[in-house]
C-alpha cells in the first residue's frame, strides 16, 4: 500500500483505540470453526494484521468480556445459520448484528453465546460502539477438523470484508 504522510498507510491503527477481530468456533466441528480458521488466514495473508488485534476466541466464554469491553471496535468472524448457500459470506453491523444475535440459536456448541457476552458488556456499559459480525454459512457442522472446500474457499472473501469494514470505520473517524 502506498503511504501518504498526511494520512499514513491505509492500514494504520486508528488513534482512538484498538480494533479487535475475534474469530469464533469449534475447530473440531468442521465449518463451525470457520471464525478461528479465518483469524489464522488473516495472520498469514492480510496486509493489516498489525493494525488490528487478531484473537482466536474458540467456543467463546465470559473470559472474553474484558477484551470486548476494552476495544473501541469489534469485528466477529463466525459461522451463521441463515438461508443461502454454504460458503456465502454476510456482514451485519451495529443494530443488524444485535438483531441477528437475538435470534434463538439451536444446537450451539459454544460454552456461552456471543449474544450473552455482548449483553453482559452492554449491562456494564462496555459494548464497543462499532461492532460487526462477518458470518459464513456452513456446509457441515459435524465432527471433523477441516473446513469443507466451499467454506475454505470463502476465507479470502472474509479477509476482504474485514478490510472493508476496518477502512470504513477508520475513515469515519472511529
Amino acid at each position: 500500500m502506498e503511504s501518504n504522510s498526511a494520512q499514513g498507510t491505509v492500514w494504520d491503527m486508528p488513534p482512538e483505540g484498538r480494533v479487535v477481530v475475534l474469530g469464533l468456533g469449534n475447530i473440531l466441528q468442521s465449518d463451525d470453526g470457520v471464525g478461528v480458521h479465518a483469524v489464522r488466514h488473516l495472520r498469514q495473508n492480510s496486509q493489516f494484521a498489525d493494525a488490528v488485534e487478531l484473537v482466536d476466541g474458540g467456543t467463546i466464554s465470559f473470559s472474553l468480556l474484558e477484551l470486548i469491553e476494552t476495544s473501541s471496535a469489534l469485528i466477529v468472524l463466525d459461522a451463521v445459520r441463515l438461508d443461502g448457500d454454504a460458503g456465502d459470506v454476510r456482514v451485519f453491523e451495529g443494530a443488524d448484528m444485535d438483531r441477528l444475535l437475538a435470534r434463538p440459536l439451536v444446537g450451539s456448541v459454544h460454552e456461552v453465546s456471543l449474544s450473552e457476552v455482548l449483553d453482559m458488556a452492554r449491562l456494564r456499559d462496555g459494548l464497543p460502539p462499532r461492532r460487526a459480525l462477518i458470518g459464513v454459512l456452513p456446509q457441515y457442522l459435524t465432527w471433523g477438523d477441516a473446513l469443507s472446500p466451499v467454506v475454505k474457499a470463502a476465507l479470502p472473501r472474509v479477509a476482504e470484508l474485514v478490510g472493508q469494514v476496518f477502512i470504513r470505520w477508520r475513515d469515519a473517524q472511529m
